[in-house]
């Protein structure tokens, strides 16, 4: 192992953390799971931090760091919606979008060739709408902030059509940039 290797490991650190952390909110320990939500958002921070200042990036990191995110986003927000806490169908609608990508990824490298894995902007702001929307979810229930608390199902059922909006924006987004790209590929071809 070298000193190269610390960001991808801290990144798989935070795709373990998944188990426990939908084990604790399952059986409703949700200031516990919290705990380790925000761990593993830190840790996502320093293996940024690490592989960038150190330049230790790589191209296994820049696949494992946004698949440890959407690992833990979409088990988090199936757990979730499993206890009843936010609606099923922003669950299918996260779901479909990063389908969405990985096939569209898929055909693309394939189709296509090579591309970058860096996130855009607006995949950038949905995937922060998303943690902020999950946090606030299960800070609620740590904190007991719904139901007689001062979040009112309303907000929550406005901040999920938030998370919809990012979501549908991204998807959107990753299609017109792969497809224009393909299509520009295409022509010179």
């Amino acid at each position: 192992m070298d000193r190269r290797d610390i960001p991808n490991l801290i990144t798989m650190l935070r795709m373990l953390l998944v188990v426990p952390i939908i084990w604790l909110l399952h059986n409703g320990f949700f200031m516990e799971s919290l705990y380790l939500f925000a761990f593993a958002g830190m840790s996502d921070g320093l293996d940024g931090f690490l592989a960038k200042r150190m330049g230790w990036e790589s191209r296994l990191g820049s696949i494992l760091d946004p698949l440890a995110d959407k690992l833990l986003l979409i088990s988090t927000t199936i757990m979730l919606a499993w206890l009843g806490l936010i609606p099923a169908w922003l669950v299918v609608v996260i779901v479909l979008r990063d389908l969405l990508i990985v096939v569209g990824g898929t055909i693309y490298h394939y189709t296509v060739g090579q591309y970058d894995m860096s996130p855009s902007i607006v995949s950038k702001i949905n995937t922060f709408i998303q943690i902020a929307y999950v946090l606030g979810v299960v800070m609620s229930q740590a904190f007991e902030w719904v139901d007689g608390g001062w979040i009112s199902e309303e907000t929550m059922l406005l901040s999920a059509y938030v998370v919809l909006t990012t979501t549908v924006m991204s998807g959107a987004d990753y299609v017109w940039t792969w497809g224009w790209s393909a299509y520009r590929e295409k022509g010179r071809g």
